[in-house]
């Protein structure tokens, strides 16, 4: 290999060293943008958090992680309580559009009654269930 190969050799690797030198540089540079952004968005989830701590009362015990069936059995129960605010109870409801007219058997008189008439007729629970057709044997 003469010198003037090996100059045009070293010319080469230099120019894709510089090239290289080049894309690492925008690299860095846009990662550096990156960084800066995100460290921007921690400081406003810092301020943000400080906030809403001072603002809300102190918890003593951490909320208990939602699950599927707790939060399926969470708006069961909401439902079932945005009902009942609409009513006013299984006996007299005050809503005729979203209640039935009629009463709940277990709290009208006449099932109370009716309960009451056959608990003193019937002195033996056994003969009771016979008698409503349930075998107890």
């Amino acid at each position: 290999m003469n010198v003037t190969e090996l100059l045009v050799d070293l010319r080469s690797q230099h120019e894709a060293a510089t090239a290289r030198a080049g894309e690492l540089q925008g690299q860095i540079d846009h990662l550096t943008a990156a960084l800066a952004e995100t460290e921007a968005r921690l400081t406003e989830l810092d301020i943000a958090r400080k906030v809403i701590a001072e603002a809300a009362p102190a918890a003593t015990e951490p909320d208990p992680p939602q699950t599927e069936t707790s939060t399926a059995y969470q708006a069961i129960v909401n439902a079932f309580n945005q009902h009942a605010a609409r009513c006013s109870g299984p006996v007299n409801c005050t809503n005729s559009s979203t209640c039935p007219p009629t009463r709940h058997p277990s709290t009208s008189p006449e099932a109370a009654s009716h309960a009451s008439s056959a608990k003193a007729s019937s002195p033996n629970p056994d003969e009771a269930a016979t008698r409503n057709g349930l075998n107890v044997h």
